[in-house]
């Protein structure tokens, strides 16, 4: 899942996304108000959080402006202001969640998992997916085949999910990578062959196929 931060204290930022990099997420960080409207129009997230003093545009704009433009996508506003009046601004905006700092790192992701889960069950996510003796259950993060669980790493199974979710069809390097990594990725694209060659050996060689020129595609199970 691809989260986006819009907040413009830079130590803060960059805290937080590598503490969501390291929750499996692909993170994508701005510090400016009007780029992080740009962003979250011009691209697909799952997720934005979003603070509310921004250079350029504040958060209140930001939000007011995404929902106009008819993008669903979820938004947990914060700030380090802290009264009713705030609050009820930021949700009548169209903020999902609210969130005043200082504030714990667990209880963000904690509000993070909630909004995606939410978000899931209202677009009819299926939150397991079965395919053949494969199963993925995206919510608790477990791996099954053929009954017996198999543990991956969180960029393992970031990748699995691209490829499970989109069974049948070919899912380029570019999609993979998008999606996993994050929108800023300026390292070698082969690191895709290198996850999916991990996946082949703690799954199975013939689950996943690769498709020449184009992407990888999940086969059927047994």
């Amino acid at each position: 899942m691809r989260l986006l931060i819009v907040e413009d204290e830079k130590r803060l930022a960059v805290s937080l996304a590598r503490g969501l990099t390291a929750e499996g997420y692909a993170v994508d960080v701005v510090h400016d108000g009007r780029e992080g409207l740009h962003r979250a129009t011009e691209s697909t997230y799952d997720l934005v959080i979003l603070d509310i003093m921004l250079p350029g545009m504040n958060g209140y704009r930001v939000c007011a402006a995404l929902r106009a433009a008819g993008h669903d996508v979820p938004i947990l506003m914060l700030t380090a202001k802290d009264g009713e009046y705030d609050e009820a601004e930021g949700l009548d905006t169209g903020a999902d969640d609210y969130l005043t700092k200082p504030f714990s790192y667990v209880v963000l992701v904690a509000r993070v998992k909630a909004l995606l889960r939410r978000r899931g069950r209202g677009a009819g996510a299926r939150p397991v997916r079965v395919h053949g003796d494969l199963k993925v259950d995206t919510a608790a993060r477990r791996v099954l085949l053929g009954g017996h669980e198999v543990a991956l790493t969180a960029k393992e199974f970031a990748v699995l999910e691209q490829l499970v979710v989109r069974a049948g069809e070919v899912v380029s390097k570019a999609d993979i990578l998008e999606h996993v990594w994050d929108f800023a990725y300026e390292g070698d694209p082969n690191i895709v062959e290198v996850y999916v060659s991990a996946l082949r050996r703690k799954l199975r060689a013939g689950l996943i196929r690769t498709v020449r020129g184009a992407g990888y595609r999940l086969e059927a199970g047994r």
